[in-house]
């Protein structure tokens, strides 16, 4: 006897309830967690290989890096690696559900600085904030819901029972992270 779609998508329990037992039945907001996590990490990913291989009509790292030049970061190139890096690994571990918390920091962290940048020209594209502020928002939901079940976290001791405080922290971080950044911006 096959199970039906609805005795394998159970709407009725909390998150916690039955999270960490294993075969207990898959939920609808670990496939909703998935889809938002494979979306959010493939789209920064994405971003991060214009930024470092030019990939994607991108720049880059020698385009990226003159672009951070040319808004007061020092040492553009430099400043590009750590952008990059940041957007490829943060978008990578978000899909892939690996060490979520960081992951979704990083997500954060710039677009913090990106956010920061682009501040005053409005909420709005073309110039105004509102897709960095989804990303950012979406990069911290992830790190503090952590990622459901269908994630590799679940199989790695130390993180497969995800942890408010281990959400809580590495958003704290990637905003640390972010401000020391943008202090020294001139």
């Amino acid at each position: 006897m096959s199970a039906s779609p609805s005795s394998t998508l159970d709407y009725s329990h909390s998150p916690t309830s039955d999270a960490d037992e294993q075969g207990a039945p898959l939920h609808a907001y670990d496939t909703g967690l998935l889809l938002l996590r494979m979306v959010l990490g493939l789209t920064m990913a994405a971003h991060g290989a214009q930024k470092l291989f030019g990939w994607f009509s991108g720049p880059g790292l020698d385009g990226t890096g003159k672009f951070f030049t040319s808004l007061g970061y020092p040492s553009g190139k430099t400043m590009a690696v750590v952008d990059g890096l940041s957007e490829l690994l943060g978008g990578l571990g978000l899909a892939l559900g690996l060490l979520t918390p960081l992951a979704g920091a990083a997500v954060v962290g710039v677009m913090v600085n990106a956010v920061a940048v682009k501040w005053g020209g409005g909420f709005f594209v073309p110039t105004g904030v509102e897709y960095e502020l989804t990303l950012a928002a979406g990069g911290a939901a992830l790190a503090l819901t952590g990622p459901g079940r269908l994630a590799v976290d679940r199989y790695l001791p130390g993180v497969r029972a995800h942890r408010a405080g281990y959400g809580i922290a590495s958003v704290a971080f990637g905003v640390l992270v972010a401000a020391v950044v943008l202090l020294v911006r001139h």
